[in-house]
């Protein structure tokens, strides 16, 4: 019996620029960016995946990568050797990858071809890789990016609005100074109230000196975890601070593939990981980071930036993360759920995943579990 074939390999590069320009701690965002793959097969069926796009990464860097070097791998294979095919092109790309780009590109042709395999099963990818652990996962709102006429009040009013929504959790975006970060912490856990699941992302703004004095001076504000305080080079920067709060280091974002991975977690640098499903290696790269992560008993909980493709297929993965560890009331993974302004977030996917009293049902359809509006992609690509 023959198998089915790849037939086509189409990347989008999409931007869009946003109506009111924000920063973080390391650039200003004046558009929105994606690239979405598209990979059709002999058999009619078509999957979808994304390779996210940082800060202000240029779209067509992915684009070309997939275009002009991993399209050539994988024309003519069957979607459902999904393994072979991820470790057939960090291979042929490893002498000039091995990290950043080029596992950013492999994310989404990954997540492209379990979609294919879902839909021909009809099944939805968490089925197909373990099984659900949870139905539904706890959303934190990612938020509180810096406009030009940023106040500590419009901060608040902002964290208002999120609990209104029926958040209960959320991450304010920090690295603006040390003094500031600190007033700006406990100005906003007295905005939110002492029940709010509060979290603060620095973006790799400091050195472990400065990151330490703001540990030490927000005990009282109690946040949940602290994310990426130092740059990623820094693993014994991270192991320095692991053990001074109560507060728990998080970090994975800009770290890649198992291997990127493995000194982390053997070193035991972080409290909690943090990879993203569209740049980290896709599902089959980041189910084995979650195995690794559940050997060393480390909690995980992804990185989440993209579009609705994106986010759809993190849900996927989600569901499928044991909690680490299994007990009556286990620490569950949350899903990051980006309240900040994206032109195509919703509309790409009909505005298929909502958020319902804070939490967030994971899709049941085939594949990645939403249909994909492909006018919107027409619509935003250059």
């Amino acid at each position: 019996m023959q198998g089915m074939k790849i037939t086509d390999v189409t990347a989008y590069a999409l931007k869009a620029p946003v109506e009111t320009e924000t920063c973080f701690s390391q650039a200003w965002i004046s558009l929105r960016s994606s690239v979405i793959i598209r990979i059709d097969t002999d058999e009619g069926v078509t999957g979808w995946g994304e390779s996210l796009c940082h800060g202000g990464q240029p779209p067509e860097m992915a684009k070309v990568i997939i275009t002009s070097w991993l399209k050539e791998l994988v024309i003519g294979r069957d979607p459902f050797d999904v393994e072979v095919l991820w470790e057939e092109m960090y291979n042929r790309t490893r002498p000039v990858g091995q990290a950043g780009i080029m596992i950013n590109a492999i994310s989404g042709v990954d997540i492209a071809l379990w979609d294919i395999i879902g839909k021909a099963l009809r099944q939805p990818i968490h089925r197909l890789i373990g099984g659900a652990f949870r139905k539904e996962v706890k959303a934190y709102a990612t938020g509180f990016y810096r406009s030009r006429d940023f106040t500590f009040e419009k901060a608040a009013g902002e964290a208002r609005g999120y609990l209104a929504q029926g958040f209960r959790a959320f991450k304010l975006k920090v690295g603006f100074g040390v003094e500031e970060d600190i007033a700006y912490i406990h100005a906003m856990r007295e905005a939110a109230g002492p029940d709010i699941c509060l979290m603060a992302d620095a973006n790799s703004a400091y050195n472990a000196a400065a990151a330490r004095r703001i540990l030490y001076e927000c005990r009282d504000a109690k946040l949940h975890f602290f994310e990426e305080p130092l740059a990623p080079e820094d693993i014994e920067g991270y192991k320095e601070l692991k053990t001074l709060s109560s507060t728990y280091i998080a970090a994975g974002e800009q770290i890649f593939g198992k291997t990127g991975f493995r000194r982390w977690i053997a070193g035991r640098a972080l409290d909690i990981l943090q990879p993203d499903l569209c740049s980290s290696g896709g599902i089959t790269e980041l189910k084995k980071i979650a195995a690794l992560a559940q050997a060393y008993n480390t909690m995980l909980i992804p990185h989440v930036w993209g579009s609705g493709i994106g986010l759809a297929a993190s849900l996927q993965f989600l569901a499928a993360i044991p909690p680490a560890p299994l007990c009556l009331r286990p620490l569950q993974p949350m899903l990051e759920y980006d309240q900040s302004e994206h032109p195509f977030r919703q509309d790409l996917i009909f505005g298929a995943i909502r958020m319902t009293d804070g939490f967030v049902k994971i899709p049941e359809e085939p594949g990645i579990g939403v249909g994909v509006n492909e006018d919107v992609i027409r619509r935003f690509s250059s």
